[in-house]
């Protein structure tokens, strides 16, 4: 893949009115949402549930690409099909997540490192071989009482970068996540000040890493009060707020920006992801999302491990990717959520 290639594959992510379903939950993480539905975290479990979401009505209207895990990536649907192939006739674009998780900081209280640089070109030629064409590393990033530290946000800003390079080197796109996490009291004037800190260390590392800006996509938190705040700010502001971070930190190179929920509610994640479409026009980026949760769960009630509930999964999941279509367009209203 050359490098317009991976222009082309960026941009094909951030089409208008499309955006990026997260299915890359761990097994542990999936474990916790499966518990809640009373159901075992077995193999078959996870490709019938994830199934039922790749395959519901209509959802490469809403769906430009899927973030899988390594197990997903090499499974197949019930009928046999790789999903892989699957995507490939939909038009949807496989991705990876490629990080092993985000480890205590060593000598930093409270901070986080996320690690899997080691093998990790190898693991890229295997995943691309594989189908793969774009891949996610996350960082977490929280916000307390004297953190983050400038050790963390240099360190995780380091490994993103790194990992950015091997990526593009092996004809992947590469996500970058700086995940600033909600959980917290703390105000959204600090988590905007954490955020821009947080912002400047990746970009400038992704320069010195000789990343192409062009060939990349950011998936970011907003910037938003935190969640434990006795104060929440409100959707326009959270809007404003947002992108007056990112114009002052995200280089115009970069063809789109990919939300994360990030523990927001389905309905917030996606009215907060309107506002700033429909309030801001002429941006240097796609303004677009990447939603796991808020995309996911309504279908995870709606199915409830259930055989006879994968059509009414399905259509939950349909219906959500939809909101969060008309939402990236600007064009979402609270009465799409009560028809």
């Amino acid at each position: 893949m050359s490098v317009q290639d991976l222009i082309a594959t960026a941009q094909a992510l951030v089409a208008p009115g499309k955006g990026i379903l997260a299915a890359d939950e761990s097994h542990a993480t999936i474990e916790k949402r499966f518990q809640k539905i009373n159901l075992a975290n077995s193999e078959t479990a996870r490709r019938d549930y994830r199934e039922m979401l790749f395959a519901a009505p209509g959802i490469n209207e809403y769906i430009s690409g899927v973030i899988l895990y390594d197990e997903t990536l090499r499974q197949k649907a019930a009928d046999g099909t790789p999903f892989v192939e699957l995507f490939n006739k939909l038009g949807i674009i496989p991705g990876i997540k490629v990080d092993t998780g985000a480890k205590d900081l060593a000598n930093c209280p409270g901070e986080k490192i996320t690690e899997g640089l080691d093998g990790l070109r190898e693991r890229f030629k295997e995943y691309h071989k594989l189908g793969a064409r774009f891949a996610k590393w996350r960082a977490v990033i929280n916000i307390a009482d004297g953190i983050p530290s400038e050790t963390c946000l240099i360190a995780n800003a380091e490994a993103l970068a790194r990992y950015a390079s091997l990526a593009q080197e092996q004809s992947i796109v590469p996500i970058v996540e700086p995940e600033v996490i909600m959980d917290g009291t703390h105000s959204i004037d600090r988590c905007e000040e954490v955020s821009s800190r947080a912002l400047v260390h990746v970009f400038n590392k992704l320069r010195e890493q000789r990343v192409r800006l062009e060939g990349m996509l950011l998936k970011p938190n907003m910037i938003l009060s935190g969640a434990e705040a006795g104060v929440h700010a409100d959707i326009r502001s959270v809007a404003e707020r947002t992108i007056k971070t990112f114009l002052r930190t995200v280089p115009a190179a970069v063809p789109g920006i990919v939300f994360l929920s990030g523990g927001q509610s389905d309905e917030l994640a996606t009215q907060h992801l309107n506002a700033m479409n429909a309030t801001f026009k002429n941006l240097p980026w796609q303004l677009s999302f990447s939603y796991g949760r808020a995309l996911q769960a309504p279908a995870l009630k709606a199915w409830a491990g259930k055989p006879e509930n994968l059509k009414a999964g399905a259509a939950a999941f349909a219906r959500r990717a939809r909101l969060n279509s008309a939402a990236r367009l600007g064009a979402y209203t609270a009465e799409m959520e009560r028809t």
